[in-house]
């Protein structure tokens, strides 16, 4: 039978390799995550993306605001506009013109009678309101409005060629430029040729004298025949003409009873034949004219 001697024993933990174990468990936790890790991790990037949600809905909600806001001020805006145009067209500018006119003749002829009714003279009173020079220029214009207003009839060819030749001096623009420059490159020319001396007075003024008298125009100079004119005053003059041949063939067409429509003869004789057929047939072929013209004519 065994003794206790011979039981074996447990055996005897080493305290050195019980320490050595916890020692090594925290290295093993630090490479290996737990699941508290993980799910931290899983929070925090669902509460960012949910602040990123949240502040997208907020830039979102502020650019509806500014939309909301914009447009109810345009349509603020375009009602006020709507509103003035509205009043612009009821209001007709002829009425309001004629009732202005009639306002101030109205004003001016109570003027007259009350200035007449106390014994003094209307023209004088009212000429207190101006000066000399005013009244002047007033008479001038008016006398210059009647001589217009009398001279638009045609008189004589004289008159007519009169007012023509005073449109086109008040429609003429000269090229005031062009002409200093063309002066100033005439002289430079004639001074370094030596057909002009530049002299400088006492005033300090610079004088350009003519030495053999070939410089300055004369009654047998033809020098005027070499300028060429540039292209714009030529089209210019091309577009005169031809207004001027319009108007003497529209008050030509205006003479003969012409118009503009189509041309329905072939000769003097045809075209008065068909005058007298339209006096009498126009009112039953108006329509037949139109459907053939339209093509609904069956």
């Amino acid at each position: 039978m065994p003794t206790e001697h011979d039981i074996e024993q447990p055996a005897a933990s080493n305290p050195d390799s019980e320490q050595e174990q916890p020692a090594e468990q925290p290295g093993d936790a630090s490479q290996e995550p737990t699941a508290t890790d993980a799910v931290e991790d899983v929070s925090k990037k669902v509460d960012k993306t949910e602040d990123d949600a949240v502040l997208k809905a907020r830039q979102r909600k502020e650019r509806f605001k500014a939309l909301q806001a914009r447009a109810k001020t345009a349509t603020e805006r375009n009602m006020k506009e709507t509103a003035a145009e509205t009043q612009r067209l009821a209001t007709d500018p002829a009425l309001l013109s004629s009732i202005s006119r009639k306002h101030a003749f109205a004003s001016h002829n109570l003027l007259k009678a009350d200035t007449e009714a106390a014994g003094e003279d209307f023209e004088r009173k009212r000429a207190w309101d101006w000066t000399v020079d005013e009244s002047e220029k007033w008479d001038k214009r008016m006398e210059k409005k009647q001589r217009h207003r009398d001279d638009v009839a045609f008189q004589d060819y004289t008159q007519d060629a009169r007012k023509v030749y005073k449109r086109q001096l008040r429609e003429l623009q000269p090229d005031l430029e062009g002409y200093e420059r063309d002066k100033m490159a005439a002289i430079e020319k004639a001074a370094a040729n030596g057909d002009l001396e530049i002299v400088e007075t006492n005033d300090g003024e610079m004088i350009a004298v003519d030495k053999n008298g070939t410089f300055y125009s004369t009654a047998d100079t033809v020098g005027f025949t070499e300028n060429r004119p540039d292209r714009v005053a030529v089209d210019k003059l091309v577009a005169d003409l031809r207004k001027a041949e319009e108007v003497r063939l529209k008050k030509r067409r205006d003479r003969r009873g012409d118009d503009d429509g189509d041309v329905t003869y072939i000769n003097e004789k045809n075209k008065q034949f068909n005058q007298k057929l339209a006096r009498f047939y126009n009112k039953y072929t108006t329509e037949i004219r139109d459907s053939f013209e339209r093509g609904t004519m069956i």
